[in-house]
């Protein structure tokens, strides 16, 4: 973008240069070849006065960009960092968990005590498998192709809450599917498996973030030109402050401390439907005591 602002400075020089020179030259008549030495002089004097200009804003622009670059890779790296630093507190859990119970197979005095200690080691390594999982998919993300097939959405909705469904942990939870029949839901074009994924984890951050009396409603709509599929639950609800960062990677309110999973589901879903064209936001007042309704839009 320089060279050009220079390139352009350089022109507008030499057409001045051009009428300064040339403007005498063909216009003779000596009554007025003084005047017209003027003009030449005048169009030199602006045409200048423009080219000093266009390098001052070759320099400004310059100046502008570098500051932009710069602060957009400084709240990266600190974007980075924050990433690293929950990361850490995720894995230093499981890991600590993994440490103790090993010492406690260790100094087991009895059969009750080694299963005590092997089951605490499983979910300890187990919770480990997750985010390691979870950080895979979500890198594997930007690289991999995904598919554009038509998705029958009520079809694949209703798949997901069986397979939340089946899980011992929400086996018997109640989750209510309500999907618009007239007219017929349109197909979506996108990736089956990946699509399955971020409602998927929706339901399971509904469910495990609301108590075992309450229902979790599963709504799939059409309006204008997107499908829209809505996870309410009926938990205490996502405070203000931390809904803006509910998506961010490896990311967990204070509601969610004591509760397991890796801190990426939200991340995931959130990238999956953009990479379909969509987006996916969240209502939640937990001052009501009305849950939390996530939205996943997707184009048709």
């Amino acid at each position: 973008m320089k060279q050009i602002f220079a390139i352009l400075a350089l022109v507008l020089l030499a057409i001045g240069a051009a009428a300064l020179y040339l403007i005498p030259v063909f216009w003779q008549p000596e009554p007025v070849l003084v005047f017209r030495v003027g003009i030449g002089a005048g169009i030199f004097s602006v045409l200048f006065a423009l080219a000093v200009l266009i390098q001052l804003l070759a320099i400004s622009f310059d100046w502008g960009k570098e500051k932009l670059v710069d602060k957009i890779t400084r709240e990266r790296e600190e974007s980075h960092r924050q990433f690293l630093r929950r990361l850490d507190h995720e894995l230093k859990n499981p890991l600590t968990g993994l440490q103790a119970a090993l010492t406690n197979l260790r100094e087991a005095q009895s059969a009750a005590d080694t299963q005590a200690a092997v089951d605490n080691a499983s979910q300890a390594a187990t919770r480990l498998g997750r985010i390691l999982r979870d950080l895979r998919k979500l890198s594997e993300l930007d690289t991999q192709m995904l598919e554009h097939r038509p998705v029958n959405v009520s079809e694949l909705v209703n798949e997901m809450v069986g397979a939340a469904n089946g899980l011992p942990a929400y086996r018997g939870r109640s989750i209510n599917l309500l999907v618009s029949k007239v007219p017929a839901l349109p197909p979506v074009a996108g990736d089956r498996d990946m699509l399955g994924l971020a409602v998927y984890n929706l339901l399971d951050n509904a469910l495990k973030y609301s108590g075992s009396a309450d229902a979790v409603e599963v709504r799939v709509r059409e309006d204008g030109r997107a499908l829209f599929i809505e996870v309410a639950d009926g938990g205490a609800g996502i405070p203000a402050q931390e809904q803006q960062r509910i998506f961010d990677d490896i990311y967990r309110g204070e509601n969610a401390r004591e509760t397991e999973g890796s801190g990426l589901g939200l991340a995931l879903a959130r990238r999956i439907v953009q990479l379909h064209g969509g987006e996916i936001f969240l209502r939640s007042d937990p001052a009501q005591g009305r849950g939390t309704v996530f939205t996943i839009r997707l184009p048709v």
